[in-house]
C-alpha cells in the first residue's frame, strides 16, 4: 500500500443539525460507496482551519452550509490507508440545504436523534451527537 501524507490523517467533520421547539434533527449522508450512514467529512486542507475544512466538506458531500461551532465538540478516531485517522467533529447548524452539489450522488436524510443509531454504525459518532444533544438540553 502506498503511504499517504501525514495531514490526510487529520480530518474533520460536522454533525448538522436542526432544531425546531422540542424536535432536535442530524442530518446524515451516505457514504462514498452508498453502503452506510456517515457525518460529512474529510482531510483538513493545508491553507484551511479545521472548522473551515468541515465547512467546505459538508457543502461538497451533503449540500448544505450554516453556522458551524468555534470549538469542536468531541473527536473520533478510526483506521484506515493502515494508520489511525483523528477526526476533530464540530456542530453544525443547518441554514442552507442546495438542490445541486459536487456529491450529490450521495443520499442525505434528517433523522431523530432517538432514531440515529438506526443508521449510523459507528459508535463514536453517536457519543458525539448524544453530547450535542446534552449541550442544548443545558441551554
Amino acid at each position: 500500500m502506498k503511504s499517504k501524507p501525514k495531514y490526510w490523517y487529520n480530518q474533520s467533520a460536522v454533525i448538522p443539525f436542526r432544531k425546531e421547539g422540542d424536535n432536535f434533527e442530524v442530518l446524515i449522508i451516505t457514504t462514498r460507496k452508498g453502503k452506510n450512514w456517515t457525518i460529512p467529512k474529510g482531510i483538513i486542507d493545508k491553507d484551511l482551519t479545521p472548522q473551515e475544512s468541515a465547512l467546505k466538506e459538508a457543502k461538497e458531500e451533503a449540500g448544505i452550509s450554516g453556522k458551524i461551532s468555534k470549538h469542536k465538540i468531541g473527536n473520533y478516531t478510526y483506521k484506515k490507508w493502515g494508520s489511525k485517522c483523528s477526526v476533530d467533529v464540530f456542530a453544525l447548524e443547518v441554514e442552507n440545504i442546495y438542490d445541486t452539489w459536487e456529491e450529490n450522488n450521495r443520499q442525505r436524510k434528517w433523522v431523530t436523534t432517538i432514531d440515529i443509531d438506526n443508521f449510523i454504525k459507528k459508535k463514536k459518532i453517536i457519543k458525539l451527537v448524544d453530547k450535542l444533544i446534552d449541550y442544548f438540553d443545558k441551554k
